[in-house]
């Protein structure tokens, strides 16, 4: 049996000197990313939850969000987080459900403030229009 992917510890790389170089980051780091995906399952116990597809898909959505920014500099900066978010993850400092709501059911947790029912009486409409949420 292979040992599991163990994800380097990599210091802070020294700036892109290029877009070209800073896209190569990029895919360097998906594919971390992904070959991490088997291990973050065992940790979390994600197998009744989600698949590792679905997992790459979660991890390749994060990625394309970015996709408009064309400075170096700042794409360095997004991989820097998203490579310490990585490592807190396979490191296991987060806990299963902030891992499920983040990654597996998305936004999907978040609440949206103006889809709320606006309450069948006087006093909750009242309530729903004067107090910021």
């Amino acid at each position: 049996m292979a040992a599991p992917f163990t994800l380097r510890k990599i210091g802070v790389p020294p700036n892109s000197a290029n877009l070209t170089e800073a896209r190569r980051r990029v895919f360097d780091f998906f594919r971390a990313a992904c070959r991490s995906i088997p291990t973050v399952m065992d940790i979390y116990n994600l197998q009744d939850v989600v698949a590792p597809s679905q997992l790459r898909f979660a991890i390749s959505a994060q990625i394309r969000n970015n996709a408009h920014v064309t400075d170096p500099k700042v794409i360095d900066l997004l991989l820097f987080k998203g490579m310490e978010e990585l490592t807190d993850i396979v490191d296991h400092a987060k806990q299963r459900h902030h891992i499920i709501g983040q990654y597996v059911v998305g936004e999907g947790l978040v609440q949206n403030t103006g889809s709320k029912d606006q309450g069948k009486s006087d006093f909750l409409k009242n309530f729903y229009t004067s107090n910021y949420f």
